[in-house]
């Protein structure tokens, strides 16, 4: 299969143009994101829209489906960034962040760049954090599994500005591949911190970890998948105080 080219342009839209919603992107692009599948856009749109046209700088982490957590080797072949693609499309004016354990630094874009990371090594994600600027918006859609969830907000929420929206995708299904036996589930841990605004898990460690954080979050919700009551835990979105 070709590898995609970075085919988005820069061109503001004419006036009085209606410019298309994140989830008709997503579904153009081909992103899980979309209609077809999760329906994340829905809510993104309505998070991220004041975002739109400004300078910020979002990044995302996994950035194609596949690798290690459905038993693929890290060096697999890479030949899309389906959700790049739409968040450059999406914030024309943005910087975009891909990180993943997989490579994918042959996708060339002026307001693009990648950072290769193993998320199960919290000293990897620290020095991957030392090398960017803050953020505005960050999204893991790594691997799910629960430690790499956690892993990555400890080292990479204090990188986010005041102000700003981390957002931890698919709760709900973890990777045998990398789940960790009896560990605390990272819907459980903010659920914990919603219920008592104190985080319970099975390590101290961890739970000490993420309450050092506590005075730097202003908000928390966590959805359901695709909008349905009796299917709740699926994406969680922590706002920076």
């Amino acid at each position: 299969m070709a590898r995609a080219e970075a085919k988005t342009g820069t061109a503001a839209p004419k006036p009085g143009t209606r410019r298309p919603d994140l989830t008709e992107l997503a579904n153009r692009f081909g992103s899980d994101k979309g209609s077809d599948k999760h329906r994340y856009t829905e809510l993104y749109h309505m998070l991220f829209q004041p975002y739109r046209d400004r300078k910020i700088t979002l990044m995302e982490m996994g950035l194609l489906i596949g690798g290690p957590e459905h038993g693929e080797d890290p060096d697999r072949e890479t030949p899309d960034l389906p959700s790049i693609r739409m968040w450059l499309e999406y914030f024309r004016n943005a910087r975009i962040i891909g990180l993943d354990v997989s490579d994918f630094s042959w996708f060339r874009h002026d307001r693009f760049r990648f950072v290769r990371c193993d998320m199960d090594s919290r000293a990897q994600l620290a020095k991957a954090g030392d090398s960017l600027p803050v953020c505005d918006i960050i999204i893991d859609d790594a691997s799910h599994a629960s430690h790499h969830q956690q892993n990555a907000f400890l080292e990479m929420f204090p990188r986010l500005k005041s102000g700003g929206l981390y957002i931890i995708e698919d709760l709900r299904w973890q990777p045998e591949t990398y789940e960790r036996p009896r560990i605390t589930k990272t819907a459980d841990l903010f659920q914990s911190y919603l219920a008592e605004r104190k985080f319970a898990h099975n390590d101290p460690e961890v739970a000490a970890a993420f309450d050092a954080l506590r005075d730097d979050i202003s908000g928390c919700f966590i959805h359901q998948v695709r909008y349905l009551k009796d299917r709740k835990d699926q994406i969680a979105v922590i706002h920076k105080r």
